[in-house]
């Protein structure tokens, strides 16, 4: 479990096949900021654009760990397949502060950042969800946006899915990989995992 709360932006450097067919994943080298790995054991869950991954190498003095990620976890989330900055959240402990929401680190849709632009202090980033997403997102609800818990501002329901706005703090901007989107871009969403739960309360035992 996560929290949403970006603890370090770290940086895909390197991308291998795992396998010679569309049916293998690949294997990513990420190097983080000095220090960060301190903590992390192998096998832990790191959260890496949102998208919950295992480490399976660890190297702490250099700086770098490596994830194994399938062709399954690829097809079904963004970023995760190229060299670039992302941002990254260890797991979850108990005694921690709850700072964003509630997050699994499973990402349920791929976005498509339609506007990202500064308003007076701040930023304005708009959203494109796909439509399967839209009964989850709400006015003031949350929504992880490449790992990041961040708070709806406005929804539009419209023919090509569900365009949400969000307004971006400085802070925010310059401490996660936020920064480095356009318009065009492609981002990983979680839903909120309470409105996941109410849904299926509501829907269970309707007839189709």
């Amino acid at each position: 479990m996560f929290t949403g709360i970006i603890t370090a932006v770290g940086r895909i450097a390197q991308v291998r096949e795992l396998g010679a067919s569309s049916a293998h994943g690949k294997q990513l080298d990420i190097e983080v900021p000095a220090g960060y790995l301190d903590d992390v054991a192998l096998g832990d869950s790191i959260a890496i654009n949102g998208a919950c991954m295992t480490a399976t190498a660890i190297d702490a003095p250099a700086g770098r760990f490596a994830i194994d990620i399938s062709a399954e976890s690829l097809a079904r989330t963004a970023g995760l397949d190229r060299v670039g900055p992302v941002n990254l959240e260890k797991a979850l402990r108990a005694h921690d502060r709850l700072g964003g929401h509630i997050v699994s680190g499973h990402v349920d849709g791929v976005g498509r950042v339609t506007r990202f632009a500064p308003v007076g202090e701040s930023w304005e980033l708009r959203i494109l969800a796909p439509r399967a997403l839209a009964k989850y997102l709400a006015y003031k609800g949350s929504v992880t946006v490449n790992g990041v818990s961040l708070t709806v501002n406005a929804v539009a329901d419209g023919a090509e899915g569900c365009e949400l706005s969000i307004n971006l703090i400085p802070h925010t901007v310059q401490n996660t990989a936020l920064h480095t989107l356009a318009a065009g871009s492609t981002v990983n969403l979680e839903i909120d995992l309470i409105a996941r739960y109410v849904e299926r309360m509501l829907s269970a035992g309707v007839q189709s």
